[in-house]
């Protein structure tokens, strides 16, 4: 009797365990099942962030952005999540590669702000030239900051043909005549253009906005500023103050190769379309 009791003992805890078995095993695959079910629901979206190491009072361009998904609720605030938002725009910190990008620490080089100034992109080895917008590119509302461009000047240049006239070298006593000629030729390849200044300032009651436009009235700029050496702003201000007629020519998106080009005279037109002397 005793021995039989003994056995029902150990067959009603083995019973037991069992059932506590599948109870834990029930409880722990509806836990999983909840959390995935959790993770499968959770609501994603999508951000900018830098493709790799972007240093300060860098111009962004599309090759330094690439576009990832993270949970909603890991978004600051002022997250970037279009890269058109952030293309074009100088980021005002260092950012590391991941990191994303937040409007608040971006800024349009564009943009007027109340007090007048605009965010300049400028390197530490360049300084800023103002050019008048008398050329008709500069005024058409294409370019923008953090364009490429090549600057074209046409000069007169002087030329000494045998006919006698009031002018003598000095040395020899020979007297020559002396006309001018026009030439025109690529003076500077590849200038980044670092701002655009509007000629008018933006109304009070108005918001700031890109510069060259208040709302929906076009503004004509007042002068393009160019990041130069200095040695190349010297030769640019030399030919206009030498009043040498200035064009601007806008470089496709990308290209910053040295283009090989021949100053172009009346010679130079003549031999190239064989035009009859």
């Amino acid at each position: 009797m005793a021995r039989l009791r003994g056995f029902l003992w150990l067959l009603a805890g083995l019973v037991i365990a069992g059932l506590a078995g599948i109870v834990a095993f029930v409880t722990i695959s509806r836990a999983s099942a909840q959390n995935a079910a959790g993770e499968a629901t959770q609501l994603t979206t999508t951000v900018v962030v830098a493709r790799g190491p972007i240093l300060a009072r860098a111009l962004l361009r599309a090759e330094n952005l690439q576009v990832q998904k993270v949970p909603v609720d890991l978004v600051p605030e002022g997250a970037v999540t279009d890269p058109s938002k952030a293309e074009g725009k100088i980021t005002m910190v260092d950012l590391h590669p991941g990191e994303m990008l937040l409007s608040q620490r971006l800024v349009d080089p564009n943009v007027l702000s109340r007090d007048g100034r605009t965010a300049l992109l400028l390197e530490e080895d360049k300084v800023l030239m103002a050019l008048p917008v008398d050329d008709l590119m500069s005024h058409i509302g294409v370019l923008k900051a953090g364009d490429r461009v090549d600057i074209l000047i046409s000069l007169k240049f002087p030329i000494i043909s045998g006919v006698p006239t009031q002018l003598t070298t000095q040395g020899t006593g020979q007297t020559y005549s002396q006309d001018e000629e026009l030439a025109t030729f690529c003076i500077l390849q590849n200038v980044e253009i670092a701002g655009i200044v509007n000629e008018n300032p933006l109304p009070e009651n108005k918001s700031a906005g890109t510069i060259g436009r208040v709302t929906d009235q076009v503004v004509e700029p007042q002068a393009l500023l160019v990041a130069l050496s200095p040695q190349d702003a010297l030769v640019l201000k030399y030919a206009l103050d030498d009043e040498g007629i200035k064009d601007v020519v806008l470089r496709a998106p990308g290209v910053e190769e040295v283009f090989t080009t021949e100053a172009v005279d009346m010679d130079y037109v003549i031999d190239r379309y064989n035009i009859p002397r």
